[in-house]
């Protein structure tokens, strides 16, 4: 499947292990609930305004932070939660998530979890993109195709899900795996009429319509 999905999608210029962790965090966190154009304006707005950095953040007027957030939704809750995660992480941790990925992987995710506004995937993202941890982020696209492939259990949770995918790809391949499975859903694999005919995964998948 992955080297099927490999030959079907481009894999972005920009994908790499390495990404700042801050800036990786206060990306995720606007994604929430939103598409990736929205994403892609508000966080436009906000480092048109800010740096983004713990202490500039921390120290922003949570009305500035709101009106760069706007085309992201739900941007008062978001405008909070950054400016209280700024804070924590510039007070607790000297301004830097560096010594949280330093953690073993387990540790680091568990700490993550316990910042305002990340719960598991956003730790899984900044885990997977900035850490290059081991770690599978599961967000709608891929659960979705995930069951429907039948690479995780069709009831599953988020964690069911996550160490399902892990279980059957090399940790090597997971980056990969996991912006290849938000590519297929985007595309052909969903949520509302599925193009299974033009989906370069057709013969393989047990959920196909036709």
């Amino acid at each position: 499947m992955l080297e099927v999905l490999r030959r079907s999608f481009a894999l972005p210029e920009w994908l790499t292990a390495n990404m700042d962790p801050f800036e990786t965090l206060i990306i995720t966190i606007i994604s929430q609930n939103t598409t990736d154009r929205n994403t892609k304006r508000a966080f436009e707005n906000l480092s048109g305004k800010f740096h983004i950095t713990p202490e500039a953040l921390a120290n922003a007027e949570v009305e500035e932070i709101e009106r760069c957030l706007k085309p992201a939704g739900l941007y008062r809750n978001k405008a909070k939660v950054i400016k209280e995660v700024s804070r924590i992480v510039l007070e607790k941790y000297n301004g830097s998530l560096n010594s949280i990925l330093e953690k073993p992987f387990e540790e680091s995710r568990r700490m993550l979890m316990e910042l305002p506004g990340v719960g598991p995937k956003t730790a899984d993202v900044i885990l997977l993109f900035s850490g290059g941890k081991p770690t599978i982020p599961v967000d709608t696209h891929v659960k979705r195709v995930s069951k429907r492939l039948g690479l995780a259990p069709e009831n599953g949770g988020y964690e069911d899900v996550r160490k399902a995918l892990q279980s059957l790809f090399n940790a090597g391949d997971y980056l990969d795996t996991h912006i290849l499975l938000i590519s297929l859903g985007r595309k052909y694999c969903r949520a509302r009429n599925p193009h299974c005919g033009e989906c370069p995964l057709r013969i393989l998948c047990p959920s196909r319509s036709c």
